[in-house]
């Protein structure tokens, strides 16, 4: 996951200037339909039992996930292709996104899971 969106090139941008920003306390991983810099992940699912979840990193340089992720649904979700960070568990500011490896399908009650490892934030 390299696409930082607008709001994380902001952070980055004051911390490299000495203008210390406020980082995010905690990081919230959200699945959706599309992606942008500006708006980070986009079509997260509504009304389903979906909810982001908390991820927890580890490493230097390259950044994983500590823990599996388990987005689960109450029914139909549709196609999901992307994934984005944001620093909230609803609403808030997004931070990165980026295509899943491969898009899934939810058609009815059933969970997502993102394996330990299986996310990774590169610096470059």
């Amino acid at each position: 996951m390299t696409d930082l969106t607008d709001h994380a090139k902001n952070l980055l941008s004051r911390a490299l200037c000495g203008r210390l920003p406020t980082l995010p306390g905690a990081v919230w991983a959200a699945l959706g339909t599309g992606g942008a810099d500006a708006t980070g992940v986009a079509g997260e699912p509504a009304g389903t039992g979906y909810a982001r979840q908390r991820v927890t990193f580890t490493g230097t340089g390259a950044q994983r996930n500590v823990e599996a992720l388990r987005f689960t649904f109450t029914g139909a979700a549709g196609t999901l292709s992307h994934l984005g960070l944001f620093d909230a568990a609803t609403g808030g500011n997004p931070l990165t996104w980026g295509p899943l490896n491969q898009p899934v399908t939810v058609a009815g009650p059933g969970t997502v899971t993102i394996a330990i490892d299986a996310l990774t934030v590169t610096p470059d």
